[in-house]
């Protein structure tokens, strides 16, 4: 039963065509853009999409923002992709509705674009979408916590560690999901900030790093020094967030909880700094999404979905070794094993 999500999502990354062999994709060229090039998430991306390139026989080119959120760094990478003749782009997109025009021109000039985590807005500005159900991912640590929590859930302080200003975007996905988990009332679900819970002391953004983390936890701490969980977009901004804890001397009665699966990520969930964090798999996102541009170069052949779902779920697992009836998870060691960066 753990494996069950993973073994759905590799079904249902369905190319509507054979397996292509080396030979078909010799010589073709494909982009991949991400939002930066140091996150572990977007490494581990990367090494993914060079190790199907490389058995392919295809060339890829890879660009990344300076920073999470350098939308214009990645419409200039779009706009020199086509120009290089690329017959495909992978795309993490830092501004979800800004950067629509620039994916339009790649498509207008028949490339194909594929959204690899975080869909456009609208999803159906790029001809797919191979991403986590961030949504999902985000209700199983919501869950997870007020299932930890019990009977004091209806008492906790709940600082939201969130990633950008940017909305709707992954990072309101998992916000939106943590807190439907957890049993608060959402407001507009494409929004995160416009709950009227008590329980939430408030949002601030991280840039999903270990320093936006630090800093947006100290600033949570100092409007309500009691906080008891901590939302976090991912899992450097988890790290931070603990950091700063630790210096208050709260690390140990704060529960935090976060996304994304790393190993660095999976390890601190092994030590106690993170309770809970639900892993996705960007290996197989950048994997899947070359073999569709490779069948795309081939005979126009787009990726069909047999899930029924406007994106390409490539699976979600919670990771943790403090199970809770009725949320399913697998514990650190098999998180380990599937782990990344």
């Amino acid at each position: 039963m753990r494996k069950t999500a993973i073994s759905s999502a590799l079904a249902a990354l369905v190319l509507g065509t054979t397996t292509l062999s080396s030979a078909n994709a010799e010589g073709l060229s494909a982009c991949l853009i991400t939002k930066t090039d140091t996150n572990p998430f977007f490494v581990k991306m990367k090494e993914g999409a060079e190790a199907k390139a490389k058995e392919m026989g295809m060339t890829l080119k890879s660009y990344a923002g300076k920073i999470d959120g350098d939308s214009e760094s990645q419409v200039a990478a779009i706009e020199t992709c086509i120009a290089d003749g690329a017959k495909g782009i992978l795309l993490t997109p830092s501004d979800t509705k800004g950067i629509v025009p620039a994916v339009k021109q790649a498509r207008d000039a028949g490339l194909l674009v594929i959204a690899l985590d975080t869909p456009l807005e609208p999803i159906d500005a790029a001809d797919a979408t191979f991403a986590t159900d961030n949504f999902r991912a985000g209700e199983l640590i919501g869950q997870w916590a007020a299932a930890t929590l019990g009977d004091k859930a209806k008492d906790a302080k709940i600082a939201m560690l969130d990633l950008a200003v940017s909305q709707p975007s992954v990072g309101v996905l998992r916000d939106q999901g943590f807190l439907k988990g957890f049993g608060i009332d959402l407001g507009d679900p494409n929004k995160w900030g416009d709950e009227s819970d008590k329980r939430i002391v408030g949002n601030e953004v991280t840039a999903g790093n270990e320093e936006g983390g630090r800093k947006a936890m100290e600033n949570l701490l100092a409007k309500d020094p009691m906080i008891n969980v901590v939302y976090t977009i991912n899992e450097p901004a988890a790290a931070g967030a603990y950091e700063a804890l630790k210096a208050l001397d709260r690390q140990d009665d704060v529960l935090i909880v976060s996304v994304d699966g790393g190993c660095p990520g999976i390890a601190n969930v092994k030590d106690g700094v993170i309770g809970a964090t639900s892993q996705q798999y960007p290996l197989l996102m950048a994997s899947k999404g070359i073999e569709a541009i490779a069948a795309w170069a081939k005979d126009k052949t787009k990726p069909k979905n047999t899930e029924g779902k406007d994106f390409f779920d490539t699976g979600v697992s919670l990771v943790t070794d403090k199970p809770v009836a009725g949320v399913e998870s697998i514990n650190v060691k098999e998180g380990t094993e599937r782990c990344w960066g």
